[in-house]
Order: C-alpha cells, then sequence, then structure tokens
C-alpha cells in the first residue's frame, strides 16, 4: 500500500457550480472575486497583505488552470503557471447541502442525498419544546440567545450576560448546527462538551448534521476570543466511507484539525487538534513524517472558512491564502516514491459574496506525487471522485460512488 496526503482547504471554492443558481449562489466565486479584488488593491491591508494575489506554489499545481476551466475566468490566464508540476481540475458537489459534513463526506466516497434539517432565521430560533428538553435534563433554568448569529458578534453581544448568569448561548446558522458558547472557566469545558453530547441526542429526531461547542475566554466584550477547544459532535455518514474502507484493509487514517469531528470519529486511527493554519500545517508536517505505507493524512485547514470567508473579510482570506502557500513546499518536501498529495476544498465561502453563508461552487482538484502524471482531470460530475481516486491509488476495492480520474490522467499524459 502506498500513502496518500489529502488537505482540504476549507471553502476555498473556484466557482462555476452547475446548480449554483439554485442555492441563490450563481456568480458567486471565492477564489476568483479574491484574485480580482487582489488585482484592483481591494484586498490590501497595511501590515498584513498588499497587491496581487501571489500563490505561486499553488499555481504551479495548476489552482488558476483549475480557477479558469471551472468558472471561465480569463484573470485566471494571467497568472497561470508556465509549467504545472502536478495534475488539476474541478469537481461538482452532488450532495444536496453546501455544509462542512456533505463536501468532507462526498470528498471520502459518500455523497448525501438526504435533507439536513434547519433551524428557521427567526427569534426565537429553536422550539420551545426541544429547548424545554434540553433544560430539564442538563438543570438549566434558561439559556440565551436562541438566533441566527456569527460566532464572533453572540460572543461580544452576550458573553458578559453569560458569564453573570451561568446561562449558556445558544445560536445557529445557514448551516444545519446548534451551535453553544460558553466561558472555559466559568462555565467550564468539559461542562461544555457533556452539553454539547446531551443536545446531540436531542437534535438526532430533527436531522441537525453538528452540535458544535464553541469555548472561548477573556473578561469583557472588548476581550473576549473564542480558544481551540472546539468540538463538533456529528451524525455518522450514511454508508462507510474511504476512511472505513481504509482503516478496514489496515491501514491508519491519522486526522488533523476538525476532521475526525466532520466523520464522528469513525474510519479514524489517530486524531490531532491544532487551532490555526499555521499550527494546523506543523501538525500536518509532523503527520506527514509519521505516515508509514498505507496511511491516509487527513487535513483540514479551517482559517479561510471560520475566520475569513463567513466574516467576508477579502483581505485576511488573501493573506490566508498567500500563507498556505507559502507552507506548501515543505508538504512536498515530505513527499516520498509513491505518495500521493490532494489539496481540495469542501464548499465556497466567497467573502465578497451577500450575507455570511457558504457559496455553492466547484472546489479544485490539485495533485501531484512523484512519478505521478501532470496534466488535466477536467471538471469532474461529483466530489467523490476523488476518493475514488485515492482509493485506487491505495489499491482498495471500488466504492459505490463516483470514478478514478488516474486512468484518464494516464490516458492524456
Amino acid at each position: 500500500m502506498k500513502r496518500t496526503f489529502l488537505f482540504v482547504l476549507d471553502s476555498v471554492g473556484i466557482g462555476g457550480a452547475n446548480d449554483a443558481e439554485a442555492f441563490g449562489d450563481a456568480g458567486s466565486n471565492t477564489v476568483g472575486h479574491i484574485l480580482e479584488a487582489a488585482a484592483r488593491g481591494e484586498a490590501d491591508e497595511p501590515g498584513l497583505r498588499q497587491g496581487p494575489l501571489k500563490l505561486p506554489n499553488l499555481a504551479g499545481l495548476g489552482l488558476f488552470h483549475a480557477l479558469d476551466a471551472a468558472s471561465d475566468m480569463p484573470l485566471a490566464e494571467t497568472y497561470e503557471a508556465k509549467e504545472v508540476t502536478g495534475f488539476w481540475g474541478a469537481a461538482d458537489e452532488v450532495s444536496n447541502g453546501k455544509d462542512t459534513p456533505s463536501g468532507h463526506w462526498e470528498i471520502a466516497g459518500v455523497p448525501v442525498r438526504f435533507d439536513w434539517g434547519y433551524f428557521p432565521d427567526e427569534i426565537p430560533c429553536f422550539p420551545q419544546d426541544l429547548l424545554d428538553a434540553i433544560y430539564k435534563e442538563a438543570g438549566l433554568s434558561g439559556s440565551l440567545g436562541n438566533k441566527h448569529a456569527s460566532g464572533t458578534e453572540i460572543i461580544a453581544e452576550l458573553g458578559e450576560e453569560h458569564v453573570k448568569t451561568g446561562l449558556p448561548i445558544f445560536y445557529t446558522s445557514a448551516d444545519s448546527v446548534f451551535q453553544i458558547a460558553c466561558h472555559e472557566e466559568t462555565f467550564g469545558l468539559q461542562r461544555l462538551y457533556d452539553l454539547c453530547e446531551l443536545v446531540r441526542g436531542h437534535v438526532d429526531a430533527l436531522n441537525i448534521g453538528r452540535v458544535i461547542a464553541r469555548p472561548f475566554v477573556g473578561t469583557t466584550a472588548d476581550d473576549f476570543e473564542r480558544t481551540g477547544n472546539r468540538r463538533d459532535y456529528s451524525v455518522l455518514p450514511p454508508e462507510p466511507t474511504l476512511l472505513d474502507r481504509l482503516t478496514s484493509a489496515g491501514g491508519r487514517v491519522i486526522a488533523v484539525g476538525k476532521i475526525a469531528d466532520i466523520f464522528a470519529h469513525q474510519g479514524i486511527t489517530i486524531s490531532r487538534k491544532a487551532n490555526g493554519n499555521m499550527a494546523l500545517a506543523d501538525a500536518t508536517l509532523e503527520a506527514m513524517e509519521e505516515a508509514r505505507d498505507g496511511d491516509l493524512v487527513f487535513t483540514n485547514f479551517v482559517d479561510f472558512d471560520m475566520l475569513y470567508g463567513h466574516r467576508r473579510n477579502v483581505a485576511g482570506y488573501a493573506a490566508a491564502l498567500e500563507a498556505f502557500d507559502r507552507r506548501l513546499p515543505d508538504m512536498m518536501a515530505k513527499l516520498k516514491p509513491g505518495d500521493l498529495m490532494m489539496i481540495t476544498a469542501d464548499h465556497g465561502c466567497d467573502p465578497t459574496w451577500r450575507g455570511t453563508d457558504h457559496t455553492r461552487e466547484r472546489v479544485p482538484i490539485l495533485g501531484t506525487g512523484p512519478g505521478l502524471q501532470s496534466g488535466s482531470i477536467g471538471v469532474r460530475p461529483t466530489y467523490a471522485d476523488m476518493g475514488e481516486t485515492i482509493a485506487e491509488h491505495m489499491k482498495l476495492a471500488p466504492g459505490k460512488h463516483g470514478t478514478s480520474f488516474l486512468a484518464d490522467l494516464a490516458a492524456n499524459a
């Protein structure tokens, strides 16, 4: 068996989704619009970054080729590397939602064909019978929030009241989530985790994808800050994923970041947490060094989405892309003969788009490895093609969804 390294740049979409109009996202393009904004000087921020988008290493793997193929963007052509050292393409999502679990599960070979449950964008957003059941089992006298909100904004708004009263902050978003923000010290981190586990049991009947613990620290609204102790309580994928198939064959899945939570820890051998993209890059490099034949290192780089996409911060998003690009040579240097490294995304979150939700977009597929062919793999009809390509590379039996593109790549060489 061989080694594979799968890196999800959370929300780094490249536009052009064939069903974007059905989601209200026709015209959204995360990388494309950041590229345009940077070219116009609209992504400049003193002390952070300035000028056109500088992604030489991702360009060398075909990012801008993929962007142009996915969304027909002439500007991307001017940023294309003259020589591409890997294979490149894009993929449409066939899952019903544009959320994190759906994107990751489809990448791992299992599209989500059912509809998630969601909470309405009204106040209060949670059904009273649900709240009453939670209060009764958890011994709570009530809660704060109970609405759609940005995580940082609701902590600034209600954090001081939470610390004073001890009532947890309940909130949601356009995703299928029930989020709980509590102070790590005054409420207690383990108590927060216990509360999330309790809530998980109550929202299963509503088909809610995730319950998310959002701990924070600080003393006032001016200095409240979320910590790296976030934990996601997800439902299980509807059928065995690539991760299950790999571990059943004797390989290991080393999950970095929130990957283990996304898959409800099913099919995971080792889980490593880290806070922030650069710490995630460090943890990934350590995992790559540790990986043996037959292992998959699977990392989610969350900052693009959490810190910049949802907050519609174009300059921050551009800087985060450039920072990741600078770390890419260190990762590529860890590759050995027989290895496959693949870089993709799980959805879009265009920082120039209306609202604060994810955007329905195609995602890039960039790959490389010693001895692997380079060139275009085209626009794939499902993210599941990535999972099946990894399965073929790792000598696993094919799954039920998706088609490996290794043969297509060899034919086009």
